[in-house]
């Protein structure tokens, strides 16, 4: 990827190291920028940028931004998730294309995680 991204989530955390490792680890994405203030990850041209508040954020805040990504195993996926720290919830849905379920980050970001079905 050269130049900055035309698509991406950006997520600001006071925790930018260990949130960029729960994304490194549980989605395979890669670091393709660091500082000390914001990190760039990538995968498959999806970029997501991990910065430091510019200004104070609450302990406890929402969201209206939900990521959703696609994994191969949600089963796998959602028992690493809370080995890294995160959070799953309960339910599951499908559709004759994929299922879903919710879970958080270690920052308590949600995220939609989709497995679809073979074709």
């Amino acid at each position: 990827m050269s130049g900055p991204a035309k698509n991406g989530v950006l997520i600001y955390s006071t925790h930018i190291d260990e949130l960029s490792k729960f994304y490194e680890q549980l989605f395979d994405m890669k670091v393709i920028r660091k500082t000390s203030e914001m990190i760039s990850l990538n995968k498959d041209g999806f970029n997501l940028i991990i910065h430091t508040p510019p200004f104070e954020m609450l302990e406890i805040s929402f969201s209206p931004i939900k990521l959703f990504l696609t994994v191969a195993d949600m089963k796998v996926t959602r028992e690493k998730a809370v080995e890294l720290g995160g959070k799953i919830f309960e339910g599951e849905w499908s559709n004759p294309i994929f299922k879903v379920s919710n879970i958080a980050d270690c920052d308590g970001n949600h995220i939609q995680i989709r497995e679809f079905f073979a074709s």
